[in-house]
């Protein structure tokens, strides 16, 4: 039997700087938790209550982080998506005001094999907002094929499209994904994503991080890193050292 679930976060500032979480709505597989954050930040971490999703489950979280307002956002494990009677999706909607910072910083996604899942990551930031951004899959658990999976991350930044990025993996993706041009021999990719209104004045230049990863400035006060991996230890190692260079990327009071 599918699983219709909908966590939701609201992320406040209060009257003496600090950040309140008047709504923090678990449900079903989705658990939200507070977690303890360097101060003005509240954390938060989501953690997998049942194994999910299985194929045919419809899940979905909300987070609101409005103006002023900081928020770390984690999750607690890895998230493994696994077969089932139909194709799953996982939507994940972040909503960021003015002067408020996101850091949505989750475990990697796992595709199984056998799964299907189609994961939406949909970011809407207010003119001044700030966020810091990882996303990270694996494509299938040790020494298994993945399943089909495919991602999409949209931002919309002051009312202007920032960023809309599809990316699609095994059996059901177009010929060649796992070619020599595209991933050849590694089965990690990750995204690292940083919007800043002070990258206007100035932005870090394009450049290749290692063998294996890129920094693209985007259209905007924002840069992605780009960047695949043998395992996801590596990738993660790629993931860190890019934020560590980048300014705005480690956080912000």
């Amino acid at each position: 039997m599918s699983v219709r679930a909908t966590a939701r976060l609201r992320a406040v500032a209060d009257d003496r700087g600090c950040t309140v979480l008047p709504e923090l709505e678990s449900d079903g597989p989705l658990a939200l938790r507070r977690t303890r954050a360097a101060a003005p930040y509240a954390g938060v971490t989501l953690v997998g209550a049942m194994s999910a999703p299985l194929g045919g489950d419809r899940l979905a979280v909300r987070v609101a982080v409005e103006e002023g307002a900081r928020l770390t956002l984690g999750s607690a494990a890895a998230t493994v998506a696994l077969p089932g009677p139909g194709p799953a999706t996982y939507d994940v909607t972040l909503d960021v005001g003015d002067d408020a910072v996101l850091r949505w910083l989750p475990e990697p996604l796992i595709s199984a094999r056998g799964s299907r899942l189609a994961m939406t990551t949909r970011v809407t930031l207010a003119p001044t907002a700030r966020l810091v951004l990882r996303e990270e899959q694996v494509l299938g658990r040790h020494q298994e094929p993945t399943g089909a999976l495919t991602t999409r991350l949209v931002v919309h930044r002051a009312g202007r499209p920032l960023l809309d990025q599809r990316l699609a993996y095994g059996p059901d993706a177009e010929p060649g994904w796992d070619g020599p041009a595209v991933l050849g021999d590694h089965r990690t990719v990750g995204q690292l994503l940083v919007v800043d209104p002070d990258f206007d004045d100035k932005k870090p230049a394009a450049r290749v991080l290692g063998p294996t990863a890129v920094l693209t400035p985007l259209a905007g006060p924002a840069v992605l890193v780009t960047a695949v991996a043998e395992d996801a230890r590596l990738l993660r190692a790629i993931l860190d050292e890019a934020a560590y260079e980048i300014p705005g990327a480690r956080g912000r009071g």
